[in-house]
């Protein structure tokens, strides 16, 4: 039977292993199965640490037991797991297969790139999630947005690193970048890294070390490269920058789990061209938390921010003391936010068409309101 003991000097305590997670596999300890974390997909078929005596191994385990037509479901990078390494092998090169998944802290989701209403899990059981944004192009604060908005949604921790420091220019436009990206993302740590000087890689180091954390960002955004600095040695490839538009290959093609040199561990992941919302209410409210306070001194508890009278966002808008670009952005999640969550909600379909008719309505009468006061 495997030991729960959960000392400084257990194996699986590098890879985030604690009571809670122990007290999840109790049912499996019984039966002859071993705890895992599962630190790569691949087909069917993971990549998995185990105990082995006082230390760990990884082996490759059959999810066949475990498949579901749930997306939201499947085995996941990051995921722990009750490993059988006695029964059910089902080929010479399995060592084992996947009987059951243990319930997840946290989960990263964004909304799968097809025609279908389905979310994407990216990562589970993750303290921090790392937004990557490369300094080599314009800064997009929308994008940070998003991204932000789905980290607050998982569970989990976001903290900004604006990668490429070192092309950012003098320190005072660093600053300036740095105070931008803070602006779209309240509460939250930025840090600017160049895997190039050196520059802010050990304070990386130190946020990231004892926990699991998540690296995210587009193709091109120096994942790869900044992944291979925070481990302290060459484990991921990284491919050159195309010249015409400052976009990369996707130089990782699996969400790998890294362990870390000071404990705790990163979980890679492929370049991500886009970031779908998927019901990320609460994510956005946190991310917008300037919008959202502001909303609260509207005269109409259902404000749209359109053109309603007594608008307190509006009026800010206007005095300067909020963006029109955040106001736009907060408008595009919240529609495509509402938009996914109605393509699976027939009764909230409902109620955004009746809510948009009663709007759209409002809008005429101030429109003519408004006209009839010109003449």
């Amino acid at each position: 039977m495997f030991d729960l003991d959960l000392s400084a000097a257990h194996p699986l305590t590098a890879y985030g292993w604690d009571d809670g997670f122990a007290e999840s596999f109790t049912p499996f300890a019984g039966q002859g199965f071993v705890p895992g974390r599962i630190v790569r997909v691949d087909r069917g078929r993971v990549d998995v640490v185990v105990p082995d005596g006082t230390g760990i191994r990884t082996v490759l385990a059959d999810t066949a037991l475990v498949a579901t037509g749930d997306p939201m479901r499947v085995p996941c990078t990051g995921d722990w797991a009750a490993i059988d390494l006695e029964n059910g092998r089902t080929g010479d090169h399995l060592d084992g297969v996947v009987r059951a998944l243990l319930p997840r802290r946290t989960t990263f989701l964004r909304s799968a790139s097809s025609k279908r209403s389905e979310g994407q899990v990216l990562a589970a059981n993750v303290d921090h999630a790392v937004i990557a944004i490369s300094l080599a192009e314009e800064l997009d604060l929308s994008r940070i947005e998003r991204f932000v908005s789905l980290a607050w949604e998982s569970g989990a921790q976001p903290l900004v690193v604006l990668t490429k420091a070192d092309l950012a220019g003098d320190p005072a436009g660093l600053a300036h970048l740095v105070a931008d990206a803070q602006s779209a993302a309240p509460g939250v740590q930025v840090l600017a890294v160049s895997s190039e000087t050196g520059e802010g890689v050990e304070t990386l180091s130190a946020v990231l070390a004892g926990g699991t954390s998540v690296l995210l960002g587009r193709s091109g955004a120096g994942k790869s490269t900044l992944a291979n600095a925070v481990v302290g040695e060459h484990v991921q490839e990284v491919q050159a920058i195309r010249d015409r538009d400052g976009k990369g290959r996707h130089t990782t093609t699996t969400r790998d789990l890294l362990a870390l040199p000071h404990g705790g561990v990163l979980i890679d992941t492929p370049g991500l061209r886009g970031v779908g919302m998927w019901d990320a209410e609460s994510g956005l409210a946190r991310t917008f938390s300037d919008v959202e306070a502001l909303a609260g001194d509207c005269r109409f508890h259902d404000c749209g921010h359109g053109a309603e009278p007594g608008c307190a966002v509006l009026a800010a808008v206007e005095s300067g003391t909020l963006s029109e670009r955040r106001l736009t952005s907060y408008r595009k999640l919240q529609r495509e936010n509402l938009h996914l969550v109605a393509k699976t909600d027939a009764r909230l379909r409902a109620e955004i068409r009746r809510d948009w008719k009663q709007k759209q309505a409002l809008g005429r009468h101030m429109g003519e309101r408004k006209r009839g006061q010109r003449r």
